[in-house]
C-alpha cells in the first residue's frame, strides 16, 4: 500500500465509518494531496516522524479528524502547534465552512503549510509563523477564537493557561492526547459538578474554572488509545 492510493484512501474511509465519522471520496483526495507533499517536503526537511503509509493514514488523517463532532459548522478555529498541518488541514477538508487559523514557531513547517494551502486551493485558512505566547500580546487577537484545537502541544495547564484569553467566552479548547493525558487529568484540583479550577495568577489570587470533558477512542488497526480532552470555561 502506498500513501495516496486508492487502498490507501479506503483505509481511512473504513477507519473513519468504526468512529462514526462519514467521509466522502473528496475528502480522502484532499488527504492523499497534502500526505503526498508532506512525505516529499520530509525528504528534505523534518516535517514529520511518521513516515509508513498505514500509521500515516490512521495517525495523522483519522486522529485528526476526531475533533469534528464537537465542533460546529463555521466555527473560528486556531490551531496551535500545527507542524505538518495536523488536526487543522484535515478538519478544513471535511468542514469547509470552518475559519482556520494555523500556527508553529518552525518557520520551514509554515513553508510547508503555506504551500499545502496553495496546492489544496483552500479558502479561509493561514498559516502564521508565531509563537503562541506572542500571538497573546496582541490584544486584537483576546477572545477571537470559537475553537482552540492542540495535538501533543504540551501539558493540559499550559495549553489551557495560554490558550484561554485567545479563546470566546463561549468556545471550547480540544486537546488530542494519549494515555498519559490520565496522569494531567488526575493532576487537577477537582471541583463540583465535574468542573476543574485552574490559578491563572497566584500572586493575585485570580482563577479559572473550566469544566472538562474526556472521549475516548482506540484508533482503528494499530488498537492505540486517544483522548480527546474538551475544556469549556464556566
Amino acid at each position: 500500500m502506498e500513501i495516496g492510493s486508492f487502498e490507501w484512501q479506503q483505509l481511512i474511509i473504513d477507519g473513519a465509518r468504526q468512529l462514526d465519522i462519514q467521509l466522502q471520496q473528496e475528502h480522502t483526495q484532499g488527504f492523499a494531496v497534502h500526505a503526498l507533499e508532506l512525505h516529499r517536503w520530509n525528504r528534505k526537511m523534518n516535517l514529520t516522524a511518521i513516515k509508513s503509509p498505514l500509521e500515516v493514514a490512521v495517525k495523522h488523517y483519522l486522529d485528526s479528524i476526531l475533533p469534528a463532532a464537537f465542533i460546529k459548522a463555521g466555527s473560528s478555529l486556531l490551531d496551535i502547534g500545527s507542524g505538518g498541518g495536523f488536526p487543522g488541514i484535515p478538519l478544513k477538508i471535511i468542514m469547509p465552512s470552518l475559519s482556520v487559523s494555523m500556527i508553529d514557531a518552525t518557520r520551514k513547517k509554515i513553508s510547508f503549510l503555506k504551500h499545502a494551502i496553495r496546492i489544496l486551493r483552500l479558502n479561509d485558512i493561514c498559516a502564521v509563523h508565531v509563537r503562541l505566547e506572542d500571538l497573546i500580546k496582541d490584544l486584537n487577537n483576546h477572545y477571537k477564537y470559537d475553537v482552540i484545537t492542540c495535538r501533543a502541544f504540551s501539558s493540559l495547564r499550559h495549553f489551557a493557561m495560554n490558550a484561554l484569553p485567545l479563546l470566546k467566552p463561549d468556545g471550547a479548547l480540544i486537546a488530542l492526547k494519549g494515555k498519559d493525558a490520565e496522569t494531567e487529568l488526575k493532576q487537577m484540583t477537582a471541583m463540583d459538578n465535574g468542573t476543574f479550577r485552574m490559578e491563572l495568577d497566584k500572586k493575585e489570587g485570580s482563577c479559572v474554572y473550566l469544566k472538562v470533558e474526556v472521549s475516548q477512542w482506540n484508533l482503528p488497526y494499530l488498537n492505540e488509545q486517544r483522548l480527546l480532552i474538551t475544556l469549556n470555561p464556566c
